[in-house]
């Protein structure tokens, strides 16, 4: 019979992620214990007193399995705290413990002292570029898709950041193509359904096309994208450009590796390095930095601090 673990901590704060990594210990505890409708308590840590988190992480008295999840532990107080510490050392027999925690906040040391007590680590931290593009590979994966470099760099531009709709668009490509995924088929399925992200303004700024990024700009104040993520994809593409230019101009797969990108977005930095000199990348990061504070509460206007730099940027790269 197949064992779990009965300490999983979920870090991070991609809601897709935590939800899908809910699901899976769920399901594990389901499959191990043969019961499918095994008791499961979900909570929020900054809502519980300590007696009442105590009685649910307490030995039940007919020995069922159960499962609590305690969210945005992150918020826990000091003695809520000390209790989770204490409990998860020593679970009681028959209980599974899922603790979904940020990464920071008040409780912020609890995430790695649930890590020494051994803990199953869940990755769920908002996702990088980089990361989106393994994610996109990983979900075609599970759907027996080998899906070549531009189809997932295809199906990255078109959907966007967000990640439920990235697993959603793998599934739906995999069903309706018979698993038979090309480019083609992105662009049939997925063209002109894109949200205006973060990294389409950006593309545009480190272009030199300062009228194409403006327009982005105000589609994604209209779409709802909030100013850190636009912020966030106009400061990653510059330091990737600036990263790829100091690596010189070799071979994108013998690069890849040691840049930390896939080899597609090492050749398309460096197409977009040709913009960029020593100086002009200097003064952009410079910009992008001002930018990073601005957003986060140093700026009274952060629209006019975000078209700023985005004119600040595109002007250099021109």
């Amino acid at each position: 019979m197949p064992t779990v673990e009965p300490l999983h901590l979920l870090l991070g704060d991609e809601e897709f992620l935590i939800e899908r990594g809910v699901g899976s210990v769920l399901s594990a505890v389901r499959a191990a214990s043969g019961d499918s409708d095994i008791q499961v308590s979900r909570v929020r840590a900054g809502d519980l007193g300590t007696a009442q988190l105590a009685e649910l992480l307490s030995p039940s008295l007919f020995g069922e399995d159960r499962v609590v999840v305690l969210e945005s532990a992150h918020e826990a107080g000091k003695d809520a705290v000390a209790l989770v510490r204490d409990i998860a050392a020593d679970l009681p027999s028959g209980v599974t413990l899922v603790v979904i925690h940020s990464g920071g906040g008040r409780a912020k040391t609890l995430a790695s002292d649930l890590q020494k007590r051994g803990a199953e680590v869940h990755k769920c931290l908002k996702l990088n570029a980089t990361e989106r593009a393994e994610f996109v590979r990983s979900e075609f994966r599970s759907h027996g898709v080998r899906a070549s470099p531009d189809v997932i760099a295809a199906l990255v531009e078109a959907v966007g950041s967000n990640v439920r709709e990235l697993a959603s668009a793998c599934s739906q490509l995999a069903a309706d193509t018979g698993g038979r995924v090309d480019a083609a088929a992105v662009a049939r399925y997925y063209s002109g359904r894109a949200e205006v992200s973060g990294f389409d303004v950006a593309e545009k700024a480190v272009t030199g096309s300062r009228a194409a990024a403006l327009e982005a700009l105000r589609w994604a104040h209209h779409s709802g994208v909030p100013h850190v993520v636009l912020a966030d994809a106009l400061g990653e593409t510059v330091r990737a450009i600036a990263r790829v230019s100091a690596a010189g101009r070799g071979d994108p797969n013998r690069l890849a590796p040691q840049l930390g990108m896939p080899p597609w977005k090492v050749r398309k930095t460096q197409a977009q390095a040709r913009n960029w000199n020593p100086d002009t990348l200097g003064r952009a990061l410079g910009i992008v930095a001002r930018l990073n504070g601005d957003v986060k509460g140093g700026a009274a206007d952060t629209s006019y601090a975000l078209e700023r730099a985005v004119i600040g940027v595109a002007d250099l790269a021109r």
